[in-house]
């Protein structure tokens, strides 16, 4: 499969993956099957929308290895929420997934 070449820009990365516009919401699923979190279409949340959206569509869920490819998507911002942790949510969720035990589904809504 091959993937885009993303740089260290957020904003870059993000016109490589498709926009989301007919998907409310996404929840994302643990392993029990209890929804972990809901990431919305809207302003402050889009992007990471699109994000999870598209990872799960190219490996399957978020992996460990989806969730690495996350944080290099996500650029600037992956170096903010390591000085900030508590401010980016949805990346600090990124950092927790180390196992495939820790696997999210993504569910569109």
């Amino acid at each position: 499969m091959q993937l885009p070449s993303f740089s260290d820009k957020f904003s870059d990365n993000l016109a490589q993956i498709p926009a989301m516009e007919s998907v409310a919401a996404i929840e994302l699923i643990d392993q029990s099957g209890a929804t972990v979190a809901k990431i919305e279409n809207k302003p402050g949340q889009a992007g990471s929308l699109r994000v999870y959206s598209w990872l799960a569509d190219k490996l399957g869920a978020i992996t460990p290895e989806a969730a690495e490819l996350g944080l290099k998507i996500y650029a600037e911002h992956t170096q903010d929420a390591i000085a900030n942790p508590g401010k980016h949510p949805n990346i600090d969720r990124l950092f927790n997934i180390k196992t495939a035990e820790q696997t999210l589904q993504v569910k569109g809504l």
